[in-house]
């Protein structure tokens, strides 16, 4: 019971004592991934980004630094209202100049325009998705041709842990990249990183239309 609860929760945190509980973990799980998935994505001062899976924003903060340029533009979207409403509080200044949009929606189906995106990233997010073709469609559709998405991951704690808390083989990177490049992605590959004296994979794809 508690095993399922906090699978539930990794996935779709919520406001209660595990939902709290989870994303203190997060913040202090993720916070390398997170930092190196805006830095792999090469982000420029006036491009569009979007984070899918934001969580408690720690992608956000670091991407939104770097869009300096008067058309630069962050979108983050994300499954969990907790998750949406306390990154909202968290970006509330950006928000307000109009340099974040934050979106509370599924992967799947989200409220942008086609070709829109210059660069995509996320950490420890797609495990979650119950249907990985259609999510990663979703994302070849809003990028722009060309457009560099880069998800971030640690493979070995991945694996010992996803049979306890992840339904199903969703969180196998090779599943997830099968289904970027069958929606279109092309230069599909996955890297071994290290920072920090974290060492970490980081799987890269671009957008090919």
């Amino acid at each position: 019971m508690w095993v399922e609860k906090v699978g539930k929760q990794l996935g779709r945190p919520t406001r209660s004592v595990v939902g709290w509980l989870v994303t203190k973990y997060l913040a202090a799980y993720n916070q390398t991934l997170e930092e190196n998935a805006v830095r792999l994505c090469g982000v420029q001062p006036g491009d569009t980004v979007l984070e899918l899976g934001h969580g408690p924003g720690l992608g956000l903060v670091s991407a939104a630094k770097l869009l300096t340029g008067p058309t630069g533009h962050l979108i983050g979207v994300d499954y969990s209202e907790y998750m949406h409403q306390m990154s909202k509080t968290l970006m509330k200044e950006f928000i307000a100049s109009g340099k974040v949009s934050l979106h509370h929606c599924d992967v799947a189906a989200m409220p942008l325009a086609d070709s829109s995106v210059d660069k995509v990233f996320h950490t420890n997010c797609y495990y979650f998705w119950p249907d990985l073709r259609k999510g990663a469609t979703e994302i070849h559709r809003v990028m722009k041709p060309g457009g560099l998405m880069v998800t971030t991951l640690r493979h070995w704690l991945l694996a010992t842990r996803a049979k306890r808390f992840m339904p199903g083989d969703n969180w196998q990177p090779e599943a997830y990249m099968a289904a970027l490049r069958d929606s279109g992605f092309t230069d599909v590959r996955m890297e071994d990183k290290q920072d920090k004296g974290v060492t970490f994979q980081a799987i890269f794809a671009t957008a090919l239309k």
